[in-house]
């Protein structure tokens, strides 16, 4: 159920590109998969990079570099986050646009995978700097954007707000309002009922099929969940709700745990009016770290890339591991969870809930016609018990782990496609 585990440096191990390829390369090894097929699935399909200029609220000039890479568009409109952040790499961009097409293939919607992100510090930035900056970001890759050609959507340090601005200045482009061009908007302006939510519910629906293929139960069942931003917090309080005991949240800047279980809507009311979950006195006070390694059924990274790695993933009790963010465990790291026998959900499913919903979105603003938070959320559970049980099937008839079945899955349908549609000369 394991493969072979490469000597790497800690550089490469966490580098999100190598990781990406590590595990495509060896799933297409698995597949048999003919080689110039290998070639064309290997490497994102378009690299987009821009330098543009925002003049910040002091009246001074300065310049930031942006990204857009767009993997693949075999299978429909390429779809993925833009994030904003300090360390945002071309990399990273490449491993976030190739999980994207292989998340959208292993729940079966028509999209391929995209990612865009620019360099900046947002907590030092002002509305109107991020506004201006990401009105110019949206103008310098619009030829690339469009309902049929690219859609958009939130991920890190970036919201609803950011994204009723890209479709705002996508929109005066046209001359025409185009809601279709991003998801994850307001309500208002075309936006889905239950997007907000749908990661983390997606998360839970996972957790729960996976107590179900272990036989576990869920009353009682012990949860840590790594990262309490949109993902973590709705995973959280979804699971609560429904009879999961959240034993430890871990944020960057330390921990709580209670062995009795955390009041999630307490702790959020906590951290609204605080900015933190430090000092809340429903838990005691713990190291990130050591939450990570603590004894539970179920562990949830739900915050950023290269959480577990070879340095802590021998010290992880859990039974299963969930994977809220995209690419928090490292291609080492997998060999030694595999070891150890601990059931792990890939990211390319278990957050999956998120482009489902705004798939959705999509649907629903080409329509012009929006629908109830009840069938979203319905709908949203039914793709991923489905999509959950092919992985599981592809892992057992292959006898790899899950997160090699899933890539397998995806990257057999993506493959298909390209073969049906031909190579164009």
């Amino acid at each position: 159920m394991s493969t072979v585990r490469p000597e790497v440096t800690l550089d490469q191990e966490i580098n999100p590109w190598e990781a990406q390829s590590a595990r495509f390369d060896f799933a297409a090894r698995k597949l048999n998969l003919d080689e110039g097929l290998w070639k064309v699935l290997r490497s994102p399909a378009r690299e987009v990079i821009v330098h543009f200029p925002v003049t910040l609220d002091n009246g001074m000039i300065d310049m930031f570099t942006g990204f857009r890479v767009q993997h693949s568009m075999a299978r429909g409109p390429c779809k993925g986050g833009i994030r904003y952040a300090p360390d945002v790499t071309l990399d990273e961009m490449r491993a976030l646009a190739s999980w994207m097409t292989w998340k959208c293939a292993v729940v079966n919607i028509p999209f391929g995978g995209a990612k865009g992100g620019v360099i900046c510090d947002p907590a030092a930035m002002s509305r109107g700097e991020l506004e201006r900056m990401t009105r110019r970001y949206t103008a310098e890759i619009i030829e690339f954007l469009g309902p049929e050609k690219d859609v958009p959507a939130p991920d890190v340090n970036t919201n609803e707000q950011t994204m009723a601005w890209i479709m705002d200045t996508f929109s005066m482009h046209m001359r025409q309002t185009v809601t279709s061009v991003v998801t994850g908007k307001p309500l208002n302006i075309g936006g889905s009922r239950g997007r907000i939510e749908a990661t983390g519910r997606g998360v839970m629906v996972v957790c729960g099929e996976s107590l179900r293929y272990l036989n576990l139960p869920i009353e009682g069942c012990r949860v840590v969940i790594q990262g309490f931003g949109n993902v973590g917090s709705n995973a959280a309080r979804l699971m609560q709700e429904n009879g999961y005991k959240i034993i430890g949240i871990a944020e960057r800047e330390g921990g709580l745990f209670n062995p009795s279980g955390i009041d999630i809507r307490q702790l959020l009311e906590y951290k609204h009016r605080n900015n933190t979950i430090l000092g809340f006195s429903g838990a005691e006070a713990a190291p990130s770290e050591e939450l990570l390694a603590a004894d539970c059924e179920i562990l949830i990274p739900a915050a950023t890339e290269n959480v577990i790695t070879s340095r802590n993933a021998g010290h992880i009790r859990a039974r299963i591991v969930v994977e809220g963010a995209n690419g928090p465990t490292t291609a080492v790291a997998d060999e030694i969870l595999a070891d150890k026998r601990i059931f792990v959900v890939p990211d390319i499913l278990a957050n999956a809930g998120g482009v489902t919903a705004s798939y959705f979105e999509w649907v629903q603003d080409r329509q012009g016609y929006f629908w109830k938070e009840s069938i979203v959320n319905e709908q949203l559970e039914a793709i991923l018990r489905s999509s959950f049980e092919d992985v599981v099937r592809y892992s057992e008839a292959h006898n790899v782990n899950n997160r090699i079945a899933a890539y397998m899955l995806a990257i057999d349908r993506v493959a298909f496609t390209i073969r049906q549609r031909g190579i164009y000369a």
